[in-house]
C-alpha cells in the first residue's frame, strides 16, 4: 500500500435537506454513521473521503471541517496489535484445510 494514500474523517454541515441531497447526489462520499440535526435546522454527518474529495464537498451552503486523517488513526490501532494467538498454547498444532509446509 502506497503511503500517499489517505482517508480523512470531515464533519460536514449543510444549511438544509435540499442542500445535503444535492451534495450527496452530486459528490457521493463514504458517510460514516447517520445524519443528524442541529438547532438551527442544518444537517451534519461524517464523511470519510480523500483529501481532494474533501476539498470538493465544500460549497454554497455546506462546510467540511476536517476532524481526523482516519488512515493515521488506523495505523497507530494496528500497531497496538499482537501478533500470533495469545490464547493458544505454545504447543498447539494449526488446524484447517492448509497445506502443511516444512521448513528446510
Amino acid at each position: 500500500m502506497s503511503s500517499e494514500y489517505t482517508i480523512l474523517r470531515v464533519r460536514v454541515t449543510a444549511k438544509d435537506a435540499d442542500t445535503l441531497r444535492a451534495l450527496l447526489r452530486d459528490s457521493r462520499p463514504d458517510v460514516g454513521g447517520r445524519i443528524r440535526q442541529n438547532e438551527d435546522g442544518s444537517l451534519t454527518f461524517d464523511a470519510y473521503v480523500s483529501p481532494e474529495q474533501g476539498e470538493a464537498l465544500a460549497r454554497e451552503g455546506v462546510s467540511a471541517e476536517v476532524v481526523e486523517d482516519a488512515t493515521a488513526t488506523g495505523r497507530a490501532r494496528q500497531a497496538e496489535v499482537g501478533e500470533g494467538d495469545r490464547f493458544a498454547p505454545e504447543d498447539a498444532v494449526p488446524q484447517g484445510l492448509a497445506l502443511k509446509v516444512r521448513d528446510s
